[in-house]
């Protein structure tokens, strides 16, 4: 095995089981504080103390490397302490020592790992308490009995604390510490100290009994203050009081939002927003200037200062010249502010987009619709054609009669569509038209194509979208004519009826749509090998806007039907 490996490892079990190495390390400060401080085995125990407190240490990862400075740094401070090293440093390391895992427990979850902080935390208080801080303040004699506590009773804790068996933690997972945590217990050590032996002078009596008053004052001022953070009977605590002076410092920050708000709803460019709310934020009494950058723009405002502080949120970045030095909590407003700025630029880049979209869907949809339209009326002229080179001397008056009848209808409908595309806004609903006439003509259109036209209005005069009727039906009646070239012998049926207004049904007796393609019908385009399979998609969404539905009725060998009639009828 290398040295590299040797050092992986080393570093993996430190991580891995970090109750040893908390363990390991009370039992040289054990060593050189429990038989008194003499600097002859003290000096020894203390450095190998504050060697393991190192490997140890949650407050960053012991795998790190530490750069040759910051290390020199680190040593130097070690030997100081050394050399000033007595009763004094060592009831501030101990009351340190406990506010650091006092601030690791919050984020221990396992049961076993806490108790190994609750045992290091009861040894460190028992120390301090019994051992380090009356030998700090009165220097009397020691008491038989204490000593041999404290050198044989508190000695197995750091020994039990070593083989609790604690799952192990995965690679770089550490416990974080609470700096709050931490300050406060560290605190509250003090003034058990102080408090301590200011009753023990003012009152004269022994420490036992003036570290029991104390104590005793403590826990009624914590509950206390507990009682005050959370009262009952519906009023607002100091914690309320608290969070309200957090969320308020230095900023009117509900003011300045619903401001944000009414703007969002007022103004729909992108930039103009930022623009405007730049303007809110130089009003701020701790802001001198500012600068803001996006993709497509930037500006600023105001006049450059001492202080800046710059966050970013997606394509938005606002540098914030202030006054003084921003503190954490304004600190995080001044984020808060930054993301709802860069979350309504982009609800108005994405708005800005959303119509862009519906513009160009607009665009294609008509487009598209009115090209099968087109695409419709010349397969008719196609028809007419046809008919036409068919045709002999002996029908020349029925090929007449069929020209004058149809170009006309042709003609109309021909300039419909071109009025559509000059002004696709106007004339979206179409005309309505009697259903005879509108039945008549359909019949005399396909008069040469093999379709058998059935039933017919009960009221010629009942009233019909003629432009949606005549959109579909063609739609259909193409599909129909494209699958009699592939199956030479299919028949196509035509039928109206004077239903609530009107239904429409195309049929035929080929082979049924396949269940794929028939499921996408009508909400999406579907694949078609003789253009692009959007004919019926957009006779479908036509009917929509009208209160129609187009839907397959019948799927089956024989019976193919599709059918137009109005939506819930």
């Amino acid at each position: 095995m290398t040295g590299s490996d040797l050092t992986r490892n080393m570093q993996w079990r430190i991580a891995a089981h970090p109750q040893r190495w908390l363990g390991l390390m009370l039992l040289p400060l054990h060593g050189a504080t429990a038989w008194g401080f003499q600097p002859a085995w003290s000096y020894p125990f203390l450095l190998v103390h504050f060697g393991l407190f190192l490997m140890w240490q949650p407050l960053w990862r012991g795998e790190r490397t530490i750069a040759a400075p910051r290390a020199g740094l680190l040593i130097l401070s070690v030997l100081a302490l050394l050399l000033v090293s007595g009763w004094w440093l060592i009831t501030l390391w101990l009351a340190v020592l406990l506010g650091v895992i006092g601030g690791t427990m919050p984020g221990v979850g396992a049961r076993r790992q806490r108790l190994v902080y609750l045992l290091a935390a009861l040894y460190l208080l028992s120390m301090l308490l019994m051992w380090a801080v009356p030998n700090l303040l009165f220097k009397r004699q020691e008491l038989p009995t204490v000593a041999f506590l404290v050198r044989y009773g508190l000695l197995p804790l750091p020994v039990l604390i070593m083989f609790i068996r604690v799952e192990a933690q995965r690679p770089g997972l550490a416990y974080a510490v609470d700096f709050f945590y931490s300050v406060m217990l560290f605190l509250l050590v003090v003034v058990l100290v102080l408090g301590s032996f200011a009753v023990m002078t003012l009152t004269q009596e022994a420490y036992p009994l003036a570290l029991a008053k104390t104590l005793v004052a403590m826990a009624a001022a914590l509950l206390l203050a507990s009682w005050l953070w959370n009262p009952l009977g519906g009023f607002a605590g100091l914690g309320h009081l608290l969070s309200r002076y957090v969320l308020s410092v230095g900023l009117p920050f509900e003011r300045w939002l619903q401001e944000i708000a009414v703007l969002a709803e007022r103004e729909a460019d992108p930039a103009a927003f930022l623009r405007n709310a730049m303007t809110g934020i130089a009003e701020l009494p701790w802001v001198a200037g500012g600068e803001w950058r996006t993709r497509e723009d930037h500006g600023s405002f105001g006049e450059r200062a001492r202080h800046s502080v710059e966050f970013s949120f997606h394509s938005f970045t606002l540098v914030l010249h202030t006054r003084w030095r921003l503190s954490p909590a304004l600190a995080l407003h001044v984020k808060l502010l930054t993301q709802l700025l860069g979350y309504f630029f982009e609800a108005k880049l994405r708005e800005q987009a959303l119509k862009q979209n519906a513009y160009t869907q607009a665009i294609y949809e008509t487009g598209a619709r009115l090209t099968h339209d087109v695409k419709n009326l010349l397969q008719s002229l196609k028809t007419l054609c046809a008919a036409a080179e068919s045709s002999d001397a002996g029908q020349a008056d029925a090929l007449q009669a069929l020209m004058k009848r149809q170009l006309p209808q042709v003609a109309q409908r021909l300039q419909g569509t071109l009025e559509k595309l000059q002004a696709p806004a106007s004339g979206t609903e179409g005309e309505s038209a009697a259903a005879g006439p509108w039945w008549h003509s359909l019949c005399q259109r396909h008069a040469g194509s093999r379709i058998d036209f059935h039933g017919g209005p009960d009221d010629p005069a009942q009233r019909v979208p003629a432009e949606l009727f005549d959109s579909v039906a063609d739609n259909l009646l193409q599909n129909a004519l494209e699958k009699r070239k592939q199956q030479r012998e299919l028949r196509i049926g035509v039928e109206f009826s004077g239903a609530v207004g009107g239904v429409l049904t195309v049929c035929d007796d080929g082979v049924p749509v396949e269940a794929g393609t028939a499921a996408r019908l009508g909400s999406a385009p579907v694949r078609s090998e003789s253009g692009l399979g959007i004919g019926l998609y957009q006779a479908a969404r036509q009917a929509r806007q009208r209160g129609y539905r187009l839907e397959l009725t019948e799927n089956r060998p024989g019976r193919v039907c599709f059918a137009l009639r109005r939506d819930g009828g």
